[in-house]
């Protein structure tokens, strides 16, 4: 009966503690949102669903790597009917998400998710304004 007073001031403390973060992100004005990243300007749809993109794109990726590997398969039809060239770096690093810093790596770091094994094979994105292609003289 005595220990009362102790074990409610212990739990205050460890709520307070567990919580911190939150009421620390609180009262910095702090929000959850995800990272701000750059969508491409000449495209208004993906290939997927933006929800599906967010949680499973690599699903996708593994699933069009069988596809052209095993069974020869090029062509994806999108949601929409919209057909796309199954190509990492042709279809979405081309057309759409040129930019790995500005679209892979901020999206990456956000969820602690890693660097993406996709660059062990594939050649990064660069900007068209950083390549510069000089003819031998």
């Amino acid at each position: 009966m005595r220990d009362r007073p102790i074990i409610f001031g212990g739990l205050m403390v460890f709520l307070g503690l567990a919580t911190f973060p939150i009421w620390y992100n609180v009262a910095a004005g702090k929000t959850s949102r995800g990272p701000d990243i750059k969508l491409p300007a000449q495209e208004k749809e993906c290939v997927a669903a933006t929800d599906y993109m967010r949680s499973s794109h690599m699903d996708l990726l593994v699933e069009w790597r069988e596809q052209v590997v095993r069974q020869h398969v090029r062509r994806f039809t999108a949601f929409n009917g919209r057909n796309y060239n199954i190509s990492l770096t042709g279809t979405c690093l081309k057309q759409c998400h040129t930019s790995k810093a500005d679209f892979c790596d901020r999206c990456h770091d956000y969820a602690g998710a890693g660097t993406p094994y996709c660059w062990d094979c594939h050649n990064e994105p660069r900007p068209a304004a950083t390549v510069a292609h000089r003819l031998p003289q």
